[in-house]
């Protein structure tokens, strides 16, 4: 019953102290949660053993490759190239049209990587597209971080999406017929959201 009581109450004052943390301004919320995941291990919540299984190298490889990649595209300017495409598109838009072409762009190119780095990639280019529209970049980087978090297209663009198709019977093809009226109700949805708490002027 010890044992029960301590494994129960130690993760919820990790996260407490974490979270407390965070909300006062103490440290940022990387530094915070990741001294909490340490807390884990070191209070033997979590075996060590387990720590490592856990790890998905590929996935961290992936990211790592990706870090540099995404910082190319913003130094040598090939952001700004795609963003000038995007801002010609997008010339004719209002600005709802604007956030959700950039919106639309995150979630057709989720399903093609991880969307970890969907955001690394589609970051920088949301920033020079709203700069290159005279618009604030808040907005449109919080679309993509939903974007890159909606991928309901296909089985393959998230984790989850491939677990359940085996056990649920499903085929490709069922992924984008159920999956795109979900992804146009996040649009219609999310788009006067973000330029309600994120204006763009």
């Amino acid at each position: 019953l010890l044992g029960t009581i301590r494994r129960a109450t130690v993760p919820l004052l990790v996260l407490a102290a974490a979270m407390g943390a965070t909300a006062v301004g103490v440290v940022p919320v990387p530094v915070a949660f990741f001294a909490a995941a340490l807390a884990m291990v070191v209070f033997r919540v979590i075996p060590l053993r387990d720590v490592y299984r856990a790890v998905d190298g590929p996935i961290l490889v992936m990211l790592a490759a990706l870090i540099p990649v995404s910082d190319t595209l913003r130094t040598t300017g090939g952001s700004d190239l795609i963003a000038g495409w995007l801002s010609g598109i997008a010339a004719s838009l209002p600005p709802a049209g604007a956030l959700a072409l950039i919106l639309i762009a995150a979630m057709a190119v989720t399903p093609f990587l991880n969307n970890a780095a969907t955001v690394l990639v589609m970051a920088p280019i949301a920033a020079s597209f709203a700069t290159a529209l005279g618009y604030k970049p808040d907005a449109f980087l919080m679309a993509v971080a939903i974007g890159a978090g909606s991928d309901f297209l296909t089985p393959i663009g998230h984790q989850c999406n491939t677990l359940v198709m085996g056990p649920g019977g499903y085929r490709f093809s069922d992924y984008p017929r159920l999956g795109l009226p979900l992804s146009i109700v996040i649009v219609l949805v999310a788009v006067p959201m973000l330029m309600l708490v994120w204006p763009l002027h």
